[in-house]
Parts: structure tokens; sequence; C-alpha cells
């Protein structure tokens, strides 16, 4: 079963999100998340990432990106007129299918599914969690994921994305590193020559667990 899962987020439509080979460099993340605000002028998520010059000099380049450059560097198939919240019945609809055993209307868990649908949550929470740590706890945006996932529906996941970042970015008190690897992915679509130091990699099940 777990096989016939893989094959299936292979072939879905947020294939890329999840499973491209990329390489997460701490210090532009952070960098990022340090400076980054939204505008609602744009409706961007703005930030600030630092080179060195030919001359060795630290520079400061804009970093900007909106929903549409989320949708097409994660290559999420989606569009705004994607609906952003999934029918509730549909979705427990779905939950019972899957062999969930907790409480309907109660906290979801990896564990609370059958055994055939346990590394498919594995595999959306450890992708797409916008929560620090609770990494066993299945979100209702990750929820609503699957659904639109295995019931072919339609589900705008580059704005629930954006809207994660914008409230962590207000977060003044409590930002932390969201979506690292998502992050990263954008950086390198704007940004082809930033200082890559191998010292410098996450670690990702290290950041997990703080």
């Amino acid at each position: 079963m777990v096989e016939a899962m893989a094959k299936f987020l292979r072939e879905s439509r947020i294939r890329k999100a999840l499973s491209d080979k990329i390489v997460i460099y701490e210090s532009h993340v952070r960098a990022f998340w340090n400076t980054a605000r939204y505008e609602e002028s744009d409706k961007m998520t703005h930030s600030v990432l630092r080179k060195k010059d030919e001359k060795g000099k630290d520079i400061d380049m804009e970093f900007k990106f909106g929903v549409g450059d989320l949708r097409r560097v994660l290559d999420l198939k989606d569009s705004d007129d994607d609906r952003t919240i999934m029918s509730e019945h549909l979705a427990k609809g779905l939950w019972c299918r899957m062999g969930f055993t907790g409480h309907i209307n109660g906290k979801m868990t990896k564990t609370s599914f059958s055994k055939a649908y346990r590394y498919l949550m594995h595999c959306m929470v450890q992708s797409l969690s916008h929560r620090k740590g609770a990494y066993n706890e299945v979100s209702d945006y990750i929820m609503n994921t699957v659904t639109s996932l295995v019931l072919n529906r339609r589900y705008n996941i580059s704005q629930v994305i954006q809207e994660y970042m914008k409230e962590n970015g207000q977060d003044k008190s409590d930002r932390y590193i969201m979506y690292p690897r998502f992050i990263m992915m954008m950086i390198n679509d704007q940004f082809k020559d930033l200082p890559k130091n191998r010292n410098d990699i996450m670690d990702m099940m290290q950041e997990r667990n703080k």
C-alpha cells in the first residue's frame, strides 16, 4: 500500500512541492524571515537578502513574490478562482473512508488513520505543515489538501500557503522558520548567484525537533 501511496503522490498536482530535490541554506532562509513583511498594496511578500559584490562588499537585494509566483515555482496547478476551504461534509466523509479512528470533531493525528493511509499523511505533514513542531498532528489545511487530491476537487493551496506566510511575518514575537523548502525554491528562482556554503546546509530533522 505504501508503494501505491507513493505513486499517487508522484502523480499528484503537488508533486514538485512535496518531492523536488532542494538544498536548503539556513542563512538565506533565516535572512528571509528576519526581514519578511507582507504588503497589502501589491499583495506580495517582501524581504531582503544579502550577498557580496565583486569587491567583497555586502549588498542588499530586494526579494518579493506573490501567490502567482508560488503557484508557478511550486507547480501547484491551482488558480485564484479555486476555493480555500473544502466542504466539511466531504472532508469528514473521506476521513471515515480512510479508517479514521479518532473523534470526528476532535484533533486529527497521523496515527488516527488506518495503516494504509498513514504514509500519505506522514508525507503531507512533513512537507506542508505550517506549524512549529506538532509533526504528528494533521491540520485542517493539510486535510483540505488531502481531500482535494483524493476526491480530485479544486483547491487554492497557493493562496493558503501565502496566508500562513503572511501570518508568520506579522508575528514579531514568535516568528519562526516556516516552509524552508518553499522559501529556498523561491529564492533559487530569483537569485542564481547567492553564496552557498556546505556548512550552511539546514538539517531539517534537527529543525523540526526544536
